[in-house]
């Protein structure tokens, strides 16, 4: 398992043009990638930012997904809305180590 947080800090009245975008790359990512096993997407309705929590299968499995033509298409789409942008990812750890 393979966990990617992202928040995205959008600029001024970006909100209403990058939602609809947003929760598109979340329904693609589900329906054409095979490995990515959750996206889920969070917004803060006081503030500017959106929280990303998705899960793949493996660190390979977001690769797939950081080359897919919907993912290109997606950040080409929103990267002038976009005001910052933090990503972390997170390792499975097993139980007993």
């Amino acid at each position: 398992m393979y966990v990617v947080c992202v928040t995205f800090t959008l600029k001024a009245k970006a909100k209403e043009r990058f939602m609809p975008l947003m929760l598109a790359q979340a329904e693609n990512s589900l329906a054409l990638e095979a490995d990515c096993l959750r996206f889920d997407v969070c917004s803060n309705a006081q503030t500017n930012e959106v929280f990303l929590y998705e899960v793949y299968a493996s660190e390979d499995a977001f690769q797939v997904h950081l080359a897919s033509k919907h993912f290109k298409e997606f950040d080409m789409a929103v990267s002038e809305l976009i005001a910052d942008k933090t990503v972390s990812t997170f390792g499975e750890v097993a139980i007993g180590s």
